[in-house]
């Protein structure tokens, strides 16, 4: 197993330069090298955590929500983007910013990567335990989108809407952590939260248009080309609304 070579798009970053050689293929796996991703799945649940205080006039419990968010969130990030490098380990190695994401650069196996994949998953659990059980119930319902998002770049045009649908369900989560149940103004919230995932995940997938392009793989940013400012536009314009 190789644990020297690093990914190109993540380099100089902490797991390369201090955490433990071992430990660097899974480190990679969840992404911790960049995570602003877990940031970005992050704001839709403190966004919704606090408007939901707001709405019930008690933000005593906020600081406990926040926390098991903070943790849920990266750890429920790292468990998807491990899930989505074992369905895409094939396509990872035919585009040059990913062949040398840990699985197709054979730093990990399927195997290991799925043994981690359980693991993560088992923390994030832990996490939602603590949560009532309509809270549980919802964050659970959260799995089937990102189960399948790894598959929508084959079929459609529009895989960013349904990544928009994954790390948007936040917005709902505060809602439903605090009052059991969602409202219209949390499903306001996600509909905002989802136009903005359209648009910075489109902006995002412009880097790999032209190898997207010759392995087949879709996305906005190859649906948009040319009039991807005017569509940013309106998908800003719309989370701001």
């Amino acid at each position: 197993m190789n644990t020297v070579t690093r990914v190109a798009d993540a380099p100089g970053n902490w797991v390369d330069t201090h955490a433990p050689s071992w430990s660097r293929p899974y480190l990679r796996l969840s992404r911790f090298d960049r995570p602003i991703g877990a940031w970005l799945l992050l704001m839709p649940c403190w966004w919704s955590a606090a408007l939901a205080a707001g709405v019930a006039g008690d933000i005593a419990p906020l600081p406990l929500i926040v926390a098991l968010f903070f943790v849920g969130a990266f750890v429920m990030r790292g468990a998807g983007c491990t899930w989505n490098d074992i369905t895409d380990r094939d396509l990872d190695g035919s585009v040059e910013r990913t062949r040398s994401r840990p699985i197709p650069a054979a730093q990990v196996s399927v195997v290991q990567a799925a043994a981690f994949l359980v693991v993560q998953a088992l923390v994030g659990l832990a996490v939602l335990l603590q949560f009532n059980r309509f809270a549980v119930a919802t964050g659970i319902a959260s799995l089937v989108i990102v189960a399948v998002y790894p598959f929508m770049k084959r079929i459609t045009w529009w895989p960013q809407s349904v990544l928009g649908l994954a790390f948007s369900w936040g917005a709902l989560m505060g809602f439903a952590v605090t009052f059991g149940r969602i409202d219209a103004t949390a499903l306001s919230l996600y509909a905002g939260s989802i136009s903005w995932v359209i648009g910075y995940d489109t902006i995002y997938a412009h880097q790999d248009a032209e190898d997207d392009a010759l392995i087949g793989i879709k996305s906005t940013a190859r649906l948009f080309g040319a009039r991807t400012r005017a569509a940013l536009v309106v998908f800003y314009g719309l989370a701001v609304v």
